[in-house]
């Protein structure tokens, strides 16, 4: 069973994969959207959950750090909801605080990546994070219930 992460912005959507046991997270892609003109990038995102046999999706949730929510939790849960009339599958949401933060400090000391570098995966790897840190969550959820 494969998850589909997605970082959803205003300009583009990151995308990663769980491998098929749910343990791990890898980043696929990074997707054009443009909410201004109803262009979300489904005939892609069609190909990319019939490609890896998606059998849910999680979407982050950007809260601002004093867990309120703003238009951008509004659009993710917006671009959440197109997700499930599109393809019906399940969608769960997770906390993303920080993930972008971390993505770069990622790229910056581990692969002293540029900045130009940076902005063309840093969506893709922020997804890869908001879907390890869901699998990691729901992991650690399993074991207590055992």
């Amino acid at each position: 069973m494969r998850l589909m992460g997605l970082d959803v912005g205003s300009k583009t959507v990151g995308i990663a994969v769980s491998d098929a046991l749910g343990w791990t997270a890898q980043g696929v892609e990074i997707v054009p959207i443009n909410e201004a003109q109803k262009e979300f990038g489904l005939d892609r995102m069609k190909e990319l959950v019939a490609q890896y046999e998606v059998a849910g999706i999680v979407v982050g949730l950007p809260k601002n750090m004093n867990n309120t929510s703003g238009p951008r939790v509004d659009a993710a849960k917006a671009y959440g909801q197109l997700m499930i009339d599109t393809f019906d599958l399940p969608v769960d949401y997770e906390d993303e605080r920080l993930t972008t933060v971390e993505a770069q400090r990622m790229l910056i000391e581990q692969a002293d990546t540029s900045r130009k570098k940076r902005k063309k995966v840093i969506d893709k790897l922020a997804a890869s994070l908001i879907l390890e840190n869901y699998l990691n969550r729901q992991g650690k959820l399993l074991n207590k219930l055992k």
